[in-house]
Parts: structure tokens; C-alpha cells; sequence
């Protein structure tokens, strides 16, 4: 299929799904003064990789427009400047950008550690804002941004786009029934089994990269090469897989089940291949407690086996119910009158797979944001609730770092 036809049927799904749920409008007037025929101009704020996927699915969005491009690395500016609109502008300065009146909007898929300081000065400068996960880098950030947002009344988006996958939301309405009765576990999985601790030579000139400037809020440290590609893998800048992959998942759970913060988090974690490069595990696991909600959810996450890949499951008393990006399974327990059933959106026979194209989660999720700046509508994941589930992470990883139960 043509990149053309492609992107025309995942806009079709995307409309689809918004008018089903009563989302897109033709003649609303926003507070803000938006119509929905107007053009929403956005800039992209740390156009590394991540950045550019999300931009590849934004130009899909009807009457959006990308007007400028910010990032400290020449590289990552060029590379965002073919996705942009052909007069944008390119900026190193994000600040620059927030005084900007013909900016409605701003992408923001910087470092973890930057999340917060961008979203707070945007919310400040009165742009709405999309934000990759996790939205906190620890937990201390989390009342901060929330003020943030609501008192200058802007419209957030946090990047957990599972919640805006139409086969999860339909999976959520099977929870919320209480079809599969009590759910007392759930399980969550992230898996892969690919070498990211190789250490390449990137040829990366330090002259080319203004330090100081990605550093941040972090501990000043001699440029380091690595580091700077492979940020996720350290305290400073991220927070390994519970925060760049469990998040995803304990962020549908909470969503799912309404569920409240975490109590407590039991974790380990090992450098099974990561020894000597990484600073956070390369395989780990948790048991997060919810005595609120009656529940307990473990996960395990590694990069040496990819078994169970990612996924997730409701241990109801009448039933469990399977979850991946590609489709849900409902399995009725023994004696119950539940029906067993399975709804696929993926590929068939791609049980647990990570990533699916027929689901665009992310097109999905950027549409709903782009709908909620037009109408002032709140979006699928505000702040509120990625701080909720940014903070289950860091307490698996406060688990991890110190040897203890961490409690919130």
C-alpha cells in the first residue's frame, strides 16, 4: 500500500472514532478562539527520533501546521526541518519559541529531565502542550506541572496513547461493566531481546553539541557521547524500563480501573548485559500495591528474552481479560458464564507483539489532543494522570536503587 493510501486510511480511523465519540466539530468557538477549520500552528520542541515519529503522524492531522523546529543538535534540526511546513523555522532555544504569538501549540519530546521545565513554561507562556512519557522525571515535579496546567487553563496531552487506541477503550468498557467480575492482579509485561548495549562510535563532534544546555537541571559531567544518544539509561536524563515502558502499561491500568497511586513498590533489578554501560537495569521487576483499589500488579520487564513481549492482564474473578497494541482477549475462568471472545486489530497471530501498524496509537492520540486545544475539552491523559502514573514508576525505581519497599 502507498504512503499516501496508508496515511488517508489512518486519518479515515481517526475521524471515524472522534465522530463516533461525539469529538470532531465543524463551527465550535474555543475560549481561545479557535475554530475547527482554522490552522493550529505547533512547534516541535527536541526532534530526536521519538520527536520525528510524532511529527510524521501530526501532519496527518487536517488544518494542523508545523511552524518551527527547536533542538540543540544541528543533526536533529535538519532531520525535523523536511517534516515541518516548507517555511518553518528552526530554533535552539526553546524559549525563543514560547514568545512567539503565531505559535498555538508545542510538541515536546525532549530528555524525561526537561519534560517538566518545557511543560511548565509553555503552560506559563499559554501554549497547550504535547508531552512524551513519562511527564516526571521524579516525583517531586509532579504538583508543579499540574498547577501549571490548570491555572493558566491549558490543554495537556501526555504521550501514553494506549489510551486512545479504539480496541483498549472498548476493552476498558468491558472492565468498567464488571463483566469479568473482581479484578484483584494484573500482570504487565514489556519484553524485547535486542542488544542496546552496544557502544558504538557515533563520531559525534563535542563542539557540535551545547552541553551545558541538554544538561539542564542535571549534575554537570564531561560530555559523553553515548549518554547523549542513549539517555534513557541513565538517572540523570531518564529512568530505564520503568519509566520508558512500564509506564505505558501501569498507566492503562489506572486508566482501565480508575485506580489510585501505588502504596508501595517491591522491585529488583540486574545488569544481566547492560554491566559497565548503563546505570539503570536491563532487567527488572515489581510488585506495586493498591490497597485503595483491592489490587496488586506485577510487572516484569528485560532486553534479554522477549517472551510475553508487551502486554496486559486483568485477573478478574469471573475472568481475565489479555491486552496488547493489536487486540484484547476476554478467557472466562472455570464455571463462569462469562464468554470467552477476542477482538483483533493487529495482525492476526501476533500475539504480544510491541508495536502494530494497523494500530496507530500515536495518530489516535495526537488527533485527540489537536480536537481538545480546538473545543477546550479535556484530553484522554491530562497531567494529573501522568503524573499518577510517571510516580508508580519512580517508586519501582526508588525500589530498585535503595534495596527497599518504596512508599508513597
Amino acid at each position: 500500500m502507498s504512503e499516501q493510501k496508508s496515511n488517508r486510511r489512518d486519518w479515515l480511523r481517526v475521524a471515524a472514532m472522534a465522530t463516533g465519540a461525539g469529538l470532531l466539530t465543524t463551527t465550535t468557538e474555543s475560549a481561545r478562539g479557535y475554530q475547527a477549520n482554522d490552522t493550529l500552528h505547533v512547534a516541535c520542541i527536541g526532534t530526536g527520533g521519538r520527536c520525528r515519529r510524532l511529527m510524521s503522524r501530526l501532519v496527518q492531522v487536517p488544518n494542523v501546521k508545523i511552524v518551527a523546529v527547536c533542538d540543540i543538535w544541528d543533526v536533529h534540526l535538519a532531520a525535523a526541518k523536511k517534516l515541518a511546513d516548507a517555511k518553518a523555522t528552526t530554533e535552539t532555544d526553546y524559549r525563543k519559541l514560547l514568545e512567539r504569538g503565531d505559535i498555538d501549540a508545542v510538541l515536546i519530546a525532549s530528555p524525561d529531565h526537561w519534560h517538566v521545565p518545557m511543560t511548565v513554561d509553555a503552560c506559563n507562556a499559554g501554549k497547550d502542550a504535547y508531552v512524551e512519557k513519562p511527564l516526571t522525571h521524579d516525583l517531586s515535579e509532579g504538583p508543579r506541572v499540574i498547577e501549571a496546567q490548570n491555572k493558566n487553563k491549558c490543554i495537556v496531552q501526555v504521550g501514553t496513547q494506549q489510551r486512545s487506541m479504539p480496541h483498549l477503550q472498548e476493552a476498558r468498557k468491558i472492565l468498567q461493566s464488571g463483566e469479568i467480575g473482581t479484578v484483584r492482579k494484573i500482570h504487565l509485561t514489556w519484553n524485547r531481546n535486542t542488544a542496546r548495549w552496544v557502544k558504538p562510535d557515533y563520531g559525534i563532534d563535542p563542539k557540535s553539541i551545547p552541553w551545558k544546555q541538554f544538561l539542564g537541571n542535571a549534575p554537570d559531567q564531561p560530555f559523553d557521547e553515548y549518554r547523549f544518544r542513549n539517555w534513557r539509561w541513565f538517572w540523570d536524563f531518564g529512568g530505564g524500563i520503568f519509566t520508558d515502558l512500564m509506564v505505558h502499561w501501569i498507566d492503562t491500568a489506572h486508566w482501565m480501573l480508575d485506580m489510585h497511586l501505588p502504596a508501595s513498590a517491591a522491585s529488583i533489578g540486574d545488569h544481566f548485559a547492560a554491566a559497565d554501560l548503563w546505570q539503570t537495569p536491563d532487567t527488572v521487576q515489581t510488585l506495586l500495591h493498591y490497597p485503595k483499589d483491592g489490587i496488586q500488579a506485577y510487572f516484569e520487564g528485560t532486553f534479554v528474552n522477549h517472551r510475553n513481549r508487551a502486554m496486559i492482564e486483568f485477573m478478574g474473578t469471573k475472568a481475565t481479560l489479555y491486552c496488547d497494541r493489536g487486540r484484547y482477549e476476554v478467557h472466562a475462568e472455570r464455571g463462569s458464564d462469562v464468554k470467552s471472545r477476542e477482538r483483533i486489530d493487529g495482525k492476526k497471530g501476533v500475539r504480544g507483539a510491541d508495536f502494530f501498524e494497523e494500530v496507530d496509537g500515536a495518530l489516535f492520540h495526537l488527533a485527540n489532543w489537536v480536537d481538545c486545544v480546538r473545543t477546550r475539552k479535556r484530553p484522554t491523559c491530562p497531567v494529573e494522570e501522568g503524573v499518577k502514573s510517571a510516580a508508580a514508576a519512580h517508586l519501582a525505581n526508588m525500589s530498585v536503587r535503595s534495596g527497599r519497599v518504596a512508599k508513597s
